[in-house]
C-alpha cells in the first residue's frame, strides 16, 4: 500500500508533491501566519473558526485549509462551488455529523470558489456554520464584500491572502530542485537569473512557478548527463506565458482603480506603468481610452478642458488604428493627463445638483423662463419681463434668476483656483458680485453661497 501511494505522489505534479505537510513549510503569508500573529496562535492552540480565504490564484488558500485540518486534528472535506448544489452540501453536513458521532472529531469543510454559490445555497451553510457542525472555511478570488451574504460573512472572518513575493517563490523553486526525488535524480542546473525569471513571470502564483519549473526541466538540454535549463529553454517555457489578469474580476478594477488614482495625482509614472500593466494582462485598450474620458472629466474638468478633447482623440486613434498606433495615443492622452491641472469642481456640482433634484420637489419653471409659442402661453404671461442677456451692458442680465423661484439661492459649481478654473472663477466672481449689487435682482434671496 505504501509503495501504491508513493508511485501515485510520484506522478503528482511538482505543484502538488511540494505540498507543505507543515505550517513551518508554508509559503508566503507571514503577515497572517508570522511568529505572534493571532491566526498563527489561533491555529497552534487548535482553536477552529469559519472563515473565508480572499485572495489570487496560487497564494495558498487550498493548502492553508488542508494544513488547518492538520494541526487542529480535524476531518477535512471539500467541495467545489462549481460543481456542487444544496444536494451536496447537505450530504457534507450529514457526512460530518457521523463522523463526528464516530469518532469525536471536528470537521473542516472547505468551499472552493464559494463567490459562485448563489444566494440559496450560501443560506444553506448557515445553520451548520451557527451551530458549529462544520467549521466554514471558503475560498474566494472576488472580494466577499460583493459575492457573499451578509448573513454568512457575519459568520465568518475574513483573512486576505497576498501574491507571494518574489524572493519566496524563489526559495520554493530552490526546495523543489533540492528536495523534490523526481527533479533531484534528473541533478538539474539552472542559472540564478534564469530561475529568477521564472519566478518573475510566475506573478506571485506559487502553483505557476513550480509548474513552470516543472515544464523547464522536462525541456532541459542534457549535457554530459546532467540537465540544463538556459535562457533558450526559458525563451520556449514562456512563450505562451499571460501575465495575471482577471478580466472583470478584482484584479481588474484595483488596476484601472490605480492607473485613475495615479492620474488623479499627478504621476504620470505611475499612470503610465498601471496601464502597461493592464494591456500586458490582455485588456482591451478601448476599455481604458473609455475610462481616460472619465478621468478627464472628473478630475480635471475646465481647468484644462484640453484634457476632454484629447482622451477623446486618443480613444478615436484606437479605434481607427489599432495597436500600437492606438495604444502610444492612449498613453500620451494618460501623461497629459496626469500633469494637467487638476479640477473636480464641475464633478462635484453635478453630483450635489444630482442629489437635489432627486431630494426636492419638482419646483415649477419660473413664468419668466417660459416658452411662449402659442397666443394662450402669451395670455398666461409666459416669457414676459424676461431679460434677454445681448441687450444688456457686458451681455449679462445682473439680478436675474434662472432657478425655480423656491431655491433662488442655490450655487453650485465652485473652480478651483488652478489652470483655465482660476479664470473661470474670478469671472464668476464678477458676475455673482454684479448679481448682489443690482437693483433689478428677481428675487430677494439671490446671494452667493
Amino acid at each position: 500500500m505504501s509503495d501504491l501511494f508513493q508511485s501515485a505522489r510520484k506522478h503528482q505534479p511538482l505543484a502538488a508533491r511540494m505540498r507543505p505537510d507543515s505550517l513551518a513549510q508554508y509559503v508566503g503569508q507571514a503577515h497572517l501566519l508570522g511568529p505572534g500573529k493571532p491566526l498563527r496562535e489561533a491555529v497552534e492552540r487548535g482553536q477552529l473558526h469559519s472563515m473565508v480565504l480572499w485572495g489570487p490564484p496560487g497564494v495558498g488558500k487550498t493548502t492553508f485549509a488542508r494544513l488547518l485540518a492538520r494541526e487542529c486534528d480535524a476531518r477535512f472535506a471539500t467541495l467545489s462551488a462549481v460543481l456542487a448544489g444544496v444536494k451536496e452540501i447537505r450530504q457534507a453536513v450529514a457526512e460530518a455529523e457521523q463522523h463526528h458521532a464516530q469518532y469525536g472529531r471536528g470537521t473542516i469543510l472547505f468551499v472552493d470558489e464559494v463567490h459562485r454559490f448563489n444566494k440559496a445555497q450560501q443560506d444553506a451553510f448557515l445553520p451548520y456554520v451557527e451551530e458549529g457542525t462544520v467549521t466554514f472555511v471558503g475560498a474566494t478570488t472576488e472580494n466577499p464584500a460583493f459575492e457573499l451574504n451578509n448573513a454568512l460573512l457575519s459568520r465568518c472572518r475574513v483573512y486576505l491572502l497576498r501574491s507571494i513575493a518574489e524572493e519566496d517563490l524563489l526559495g520554493l523553486m530552490n526546495r523543489a530542485l533540492r528536495e523534490d526525488e523526481e527533479l533531484a535524480r534528473r541533478d538539474v542546473t539552472i542559472e540564478p537569473e534564469v530561475l529568477r525569471k521564472i519566478a518573475l513571470a510566475a506573478d506571485g502564483d506559487a502553483r505557476s512557478a513550480l509548474n513552470l519549473l516543472e515544464i523547464a526541466c522536462d525541456l532541459a538540454r542534457e549535457e554530459g548527463g546532467r540537465f540544463v535549463i538556459d535562457e533558450g529553454v526559458l525563451t520556449e517555457v514562456l512563450s505562451a506565458d499571460v501575465r495575471r489578469f482577471d478580466k472583470g474580476g478584482d484584479y481588474f478594477y484595483d488596476q484601472i482603480s490605480a492607473m485613475h488614482k495615479s492620474v488623479r495625482g499627478s504621476d504620470p509614472d505611475a499612470a503610465l506603468y498601471w496601464f502597461a500593466r493592464m494591456l500586458d494582462g490582455g485588456c482591451d485598450p478601448l476599455y481604458v481610452a473609455r475610462r481616460v474620458v472619465r478621468m478627464a472629466s472628473e478630475d480635471i474638468g475646465n481647468a484644462d478642458p484640453r484634457a476632454l478633447q484629447l482622451a477623446l482623440n486618443a480613444w478615436d486613434v484606437q479605434e481607427r488604428l489599432g495597436s500600437p498606433e492606438g495604444e502610444l495615443a492612449i498613453a500620451q492622452a494618460v501623461a497629459y493627463l496626469a500633469v494637467a491641472a487638476k479640477s473636480n469642481a464641475v464633478y462635484t456640482a453635478y453630483k450635489r445638483v444630482i442629489a437635489d433634484v432627486r431630494r426636492d420637489p419638482s419646483y415649477d419653471v419660473p413664468v419668466h423662463l417660459r416658452n411662449a409659442p402659442t397666443k394662450l402661453a402669451k395670455s398666461m404671461a409666459h416669457g414676459a419681463d424676461y431679460r434677454y442677456a445681448h441687450d444688456e451692458p457686458d451681455a449679462f442680465a445682473a439680478g436675474e434668476n434662472y432657478f425655480p423661484e423656491e431655491i433662488a439661492s442655490r450655487s453650485y459649481y465652485q473652480p478651483v483656483p488652478r489652470g483655465l478654473e482660476l479664470k473661470i472663477g474670478e469671472k464668476l466672481e464678477k458676475l455673482r458680485s454684479l448679481n448682489r449689487q443690482s437693483p433689478q435682482q428677481r428675487y430677494s434671496k439671490i446671494e452667493d453661497d
